[in-house]
């Protein structure tokens, strides 16, 4: 099993593997550390979630280079 890249940076979007309630499944990723804080792209909702399980929830880490 292919372990997922745990190196997030600032305003890194995410990709979700399930969707949030607005229907969006993409996050900006605004502080790195133990904890990530994320904005949702679709609704700008704040959350914080531990960065072990937020390694489970992600499908696809997109780059702000590669915008």
């Amino acid at each position: 099993m292919q372990k997922l890249v745990t190196n997030y940076q600032i305003n890194d979007v995410l990709e979700f593997k399930k969707s949030h309630p607005c229907g969006s499944n993409k996050w900006k990723v605004i502080r790195c550390g133990v904890d990530m804080k994320l904005e949702c792209l679709g609704c700008q909702r704040v959350i914080i979630i531990p960065r072990v399980d937020l390694n489970k929830k992600v499908k696809k880490i997109i780059r702000e280079e590669e915008k």
